[in-house]
């Protein structure tokens, strides 16, 4: 179908494989103590790892809570062969998640209820969520996003649900004229959310027009496209199948110069008070 094969494009599904050995080392690997560069072709077939419960399971660890790196999130790209998948995936009870698929067509099964996933097709997890997925044929790839949920007393958490990308509308960013849009698939002042993994869409020429610096942590995959980048006090070049990470505050800002649209997978922490001591401690 054409509409499918144009879907399959959008989302930079190649990965893995391996420089040549007469390949120069020299690349676009960044990793400081405000934000971290992961460019596509360090993403190779070395360093996957294979986890717990998952059969026929490779994975790219793109971020992890650690000291001086992403403090809030976890993220990897997965790769199913045919056949592989999990039917216990979570270890966390108290872990929420998104799962979005860049290639393949996997089978999710939520609360009983099995779905048919294909590229675009977007999954929030809630906390303690029953779920398994398995991938019949062909091979699969989707982004598995993975948070601590953060319970406020006499709020519910918010419930599972599936969709897809294309029944989502982008809304502008004011004052852009469509140049610069964001695809959300939950409320922003829907405070049971306490993450949003978001779709940014840049057009040829459109920016982040200055250096945006707040609280929020940042976890940026590249889609589609390519672009420069402001990363605290550097421009950075970026393209399809990229990695950065920004801690909170770190200033940025946009340039998307490509030739097509640039878009870009965004996790963020939201919509609670800052800790004023370390998590899990009483009074």
């Amino acid at each position: 179908m054409q509409g499918e094969s144009r879907t399959a494009s959008a989302y930079h599904p190649p990965c893995g494989g391996l420089p040549a050995q007469t390949a120069l080392m020299t690349g676009r690997a960044v990793f400081t103590e405000a934000y971290a560069v992961i460019p596509r072709g360090v993403m190779s077939d070395i360093v996957t790892s294979v986890l717990p419960f998952w059969q026929g399971t490779r994975a790219w660890m793109l971020s992890r809570p650690l000291s001086g790196f992403s403090e809030t999130f976890a993220q990897s790209l997965l790769e199913l062969a045919p056949g592989g998948g999990s039917a216990t995936p979570e270890p966390d009870p108290e872990a929420e998640g998104v799962l979005f698929v860049v290639e393949g067509r996997p089978n999710l099964t939520l609360a009983g209820h099995v779905h048919g996933l294909r590229p675009g097709s977007y999954v929030y997890l809630a906390p303690g969520a029953a779920w398994s997925l398995q991938n019949p044929e062909g091979t699969a790839r989707f982004h598995w996003i993975r948070k601590a949920y953060e319970r406020v007393p006499g709020l519910e958490p918010p419930e599972s649900f599936v969709t897809h990308e294309s029944r989502e509308e982008p809304v502008a960013m004011p004052g852009t004229d469509g140049a610069w849009a964001t695809t959300r698939f939950v409320a922003s002042d829907d405070v049971r959310h306490d993450m949003h993994v978001n779709i940014v869409t840049f057009r040829p020429g459109g920016s982040i027009p200055f250096e945006e610096t707040h609280v929020m942590e940042h976890g940026l995959f590249v889609l589609e496209g390519k672009a420069v980048y402001r990363l605290n006090r550097d421009w950075v070049e970026v393209e399809a199948g990229d990695f950065m990470w920004l801690r909170a505050f770190c200033p940025q800002a946009c340039y998307a110069g490509g030739p097509g649209p640039f878009r870009y997978l965004l996790y963020k922490d939201v919509n609670r008070h800052a800790a004023l001591r370390p998590r899990g401690l009483g009074r």
